[in-house]
């Protein structure tokens, strides 16, 4: 079963000739930004098939040449796609790994090679083991015990590589952060092979591949100026939250806090992308900079956002020299003027406008985002974590339930991970105070077992079983008081307990048929005419992009029911990222007071106020934090672009089956 379908989500097409020109004259006008040669594919699939068969030719060559091909090979998951498209080639008969000789791009650092933590296995599982390389030909990092023997054993390695005749190619992926393999941002263009003190994202990444919370320190990596040293270089990117470090990398400025960059240094790279990853390069983003464009709504309203940031102006101040002197007098020419390029967007932007997200009932919906029938509609939420729903469109669901509709929320996770032992020990100090004030002769020595089991540090407490689902009780009962304070009652809530986050310490399971059942049935039983989905896909814990994946197959299963055809689904953001404003298709805009109710709401998530485990950025915020930001920042820019003023604006995009 595919479950990963993020490149699937598109919000428009975008036209093949800007990422697939025809030519190289086209090609050297587009790309006139960018300082690596990228070929950018639709999907992840093809963008691996086609790496792949690169990295095939290359090994064909080197080895018709002269005998072997020396390669490079990183551990990140976003190359194992290549590995398992070479594998394919492989048994085709198209490639063979006899003459190649493999190093490894980095290891776990000191201590950690022993047992499952070993990026080599995780390499030698996906290919080594499937393709007809000498055993003797692959080497890898072995860990010292200590922290005194890793500059010999990475000067040894180096010397390898040397002997070896130097390196023919390296193949690696870009990480969300900028970095190559572990050499994390600050890491200098001429770096040699060394011990790396990991970063969180880093840190995160490992975890996830292993499916543990025991993430190590530090890393034995390549430098960058081992990279640098190899003959060719093929560096893959996919998905949404590469994109902005794919940017830096390829049109930004060379420096130490992009790593990636100094790969603009090197005469022969190529990066392949798929379109999520490719979304913030020019030529993808802002077209009209580089090409002639195939005009289409989503794409104007695009241009104007950008236009009104050019400019300081809002829409229906633009004028004919504005739009002449930042290259868009296309559309000028277009509509014949400014002016009517400027109202038609203003009014689209109008129109995503709405107080009544399920539709006003006995009004003219045509230009409304959902539609005047049924009333009232049954709503279902997805929530990936108990706070979710909350934070990301709380002040949606207290105007849904305002306005009649019924309302249901299914919490997918219990959400455990994201709340501390201290939160824990408090609620059992609390409820051991209770069952003793009402049972004073009765034994409460579990209690004390649990409390010491907290104290113990060498348990790991995301193991513990028991520990999980105390902490999970917390977020949910939590939970129930933030959705009572939007107007929802305990009996709409539905805790669905995913089996991809209960059965794996980290919540990091993979997603299965158990997973999509349980979605499949509620959807079933509520027979919803309207359904709000998370989209935060840069969610760096990989919780949201699990939750958003099963209910996007339960959905692709139930399309073809008879309730589905009234059904509407609209994706939100908001602990992760936000929309931007030319995607925004329906914005339920905030009194004061409404979004006072809203914070409110969030307050209740005791837990996650002060010491929740995760902060999003450098700012140290949490993620409710900066979603409360982000409703605030959207209504600043619907402010600036000339469309009323409002508190705050909670923002959806519609999922089409």
């Amino acid at each position: 079963m595919n479950t990963d379908l993020r490149t699937n989500i598109k919000f428009h097409q975008i036209p093949y000739r800007y990422y697939r020109p025809e030519n190289e004259i086209e090609l050297a006008s587009l790309t006139r930004y960018e300082k690596i040669k990228t070929t950018v594919l639709e999907s992840t699939e093809k963008g691996a098939a086609e790496a792949a068969h690169e990295v095939a030719q290359i090994i064909n060559n080197c080895v018709e040449e002269k005998g072997r091909c020396v390669i490079a090979l990183g551990p990140g998951r976003y190359v194992m796609r290549v590995y398992d498209e070479l594998v394919k080639l492989y048994f085709a008969d198209k490639v063979s790994f006899a003459g190649v000789v493999a190093f490894s791009l980095s290891e776990l650092g000191v201590g950690y090679v022993d047992g499952r933590l070993n990026l080599h296995d995780l390499i030698y599982e996906r290919l080594y083991s499937k393709v007809d390389i000498e055993r003797s030909n692959i080497h890898f990092f072995n860990s010292p015990s200590t922290i005194e023997g890793v500059h010999g054993q990475c000067k040894a390695y180096e010397r390898e590589i040397t002997d070896a005749g130097g390196l023919d190619l390296v193949l690696c992926d870009l990480t969300p952060d900028g970095s190559i393999v572990y050499n994390e941002p600050g890491s200098a263009r001429n770096s040699a092979c060394r011990l790396m003190l990991l970063g969180n994202e880093s840190r995160t990444r490992v975890a996830d591949a292993f499916q543990t919370e025991t993430a190590p320190k530090t890393a034995v990596t390549l430098g960058i100026g081992n990279i640098l040293s190899a003959d060719k270089i093929i560096c893959v990117a996919w998905e949404e939250d590469s994109a902005q470090a794919l940017f830096n990398t390829i049109e930004g400025r060379m420096t130490d806090l992009v790593p990636a960059s100094f790969l603009q240094v090197h005469s022969d790279v190529k990066i392949y992308a798929d379109l999520d990853a490719a979304s913030h390069l020019t030529r993808i983003s802002y077209p009209w900079k580089v090409t002639s464009c195939e005009w289409n709504d989503h794409l104007i309203r695009r241009a104007i956002i950008w236009l009104c940031g050019q400019t300081g102006k809002p829409i229906l101040k633009l004028t004919n020299k504005d739009y002449n002197d930042n290259g868009l007098s296309e559309l000028v020419a277009l509509y014949e003027s400014a002016y009517n390029v400027n109202i038609k967007i203003f009014n689209d932007l109008q129109h995503t406008i709405t107080g009544w997200p399920g539709g006003k009932p006995n009004a003219d919906d045509t230009h409304r985002p959902e539609r005047e029938t049924p009333y009232p509609k049954r709503v279902l939420v997805f929530s990936p974590h108990p706070d979710d729903a909350v934070v990301s469109m709380g002040g949606t669901v207290r105007r849904l339930v305002q306005q009649g509709h019924d309302v249901s929320i299914a919490f997918q996770t219990d959400g455990d991970v994201a709340v501390s032992d201290d939160n824990l020990q408090r609620s059992l100090i609390l409820a051991k105070r209770v069952f003793h004030y009402y049972y004073p002769d009765k034994d409460n020595q579990a209690y004390e077992q649990i409390l010491e089991r907290l104290d113990d540090n060498s348990i790991c407490h995301d193991e513990d079983n028991d520990l999980r689902y105390f902490k999970g009780s917390i977020m949910l009962s939590e939970a129930f008081m933030a959705c009572r304070q939007m107007g929802v009652s305990r009996d709409k809530l539905y805790d669905l307990r995913m089996p991809f986050y209960i059965n794996h310490p980290h919540g990091q399971g993979k997603i299965t048929d158990a997973d999509i059942s349980v979605i499949q049935d509620l959807i079933s039983q509520i027979k919803p005419h309207q359904i709000f989905i998370d989209n935060d896909l840069v969610d760096p814990n990989g919780t949201h992009v699990r939750a958003f994946t099963a209910v996007v197959h339960a959905l692709n299963n139930l399309k073809e029911e008879e309730f589905m055809r009234d059904c509407r689904v609209w994706m939100y953001r908001g602990q992760w990222g936000q929309w931007d404003v030319d995607h925004v298709e329906m914005a339920v805009p905030m009194s004061p007071e409404e979004f006072g109710d809203k914070r409110a709401a969030i307050l209740k998530f005791h837990s996650q106020i002060h010491d929740a485990p995760f902060r999003s950025n450098a700012d140290g915020k949490l993620p409710w934090q900066r979603s409360i930001d982000r409703n605030r920042g959207l209504a600043e820019v619907y402010q600036q672009l000339g469309l009323s003023t409002y508190e705050a604006i909670e923002a959806f995009v519609q999922y089409r089956l």
